[in-house]
């Protein structure tokens, strides 16, 4: 059980690490390659097929045909994480436009965090102790805005 994360270009790979943090936080097995779409399809398709994870992150600017061409070669989840570039939302308007049977579950331009958590989510479907563990981290998270909240009511 784990992440088939595949990046269109190694240039994504300083965005992508933020991923990675959180798959070590939460004790998730992943694995990373970096494969085009347009320019080495049979390198995704091997990766996609030879995988024994269980959901893909994937990563892409521009045109942003990796995402799309993962979820047609799977019945796996894949998770779209829209890179911004000179244009920064050419990459999300592909993602979300993607032809009927062919889903890809797209989270919001750079959002790093939210893709990989969102992959944790999945997996957690049939893992209560991952499942306990994201609720630890939402617990985190709420715990930090009442610290927040605190500080600035008694600073203010």
């Amino acid at each position: 059980m784990g992440i088939c994360v595949l990046m269109g270009s190694k240039s994504d790979l300083d965005k992508a690490s933020k991923s990675f943090e959180i798959f070590r936080r939460f004790g998730v097995d992943f694995e990373v390659h970096v494969a085009s779409a347009h320019r080495t399809p049979e390198l995704v398709e091997k990766i996609v097929k030879e995988t024994e994870h269980d959901v893909f992150l994937v990563f892409a600017g521009l045109s942003a045909a990796l995402p799309g061409f993962v979820a047609a070669l799977t019945t796996k989840p894949v998770v779209g994480v829209p890179l911004s570039g000179k244009v920064p939302y050419d990459s999300l308007l592909s993602m979300v436009q993607m032809p009927k049977g062919v889903p890809v579950a797209v989270v919001g331009v750079d959002n790093v965090v939210n893709g990989a958590l969102l992959c944790v989510q999945i997996l957690s479907i049939k893992d209560n102790a991952l499942m306990e563990k994201i609720k630890e981290y939402r617990n985190e998270m709420k715990e930090k805005v009442y610290r927040d909240n605190r500080e600035v009511e008694n600073n203010v």
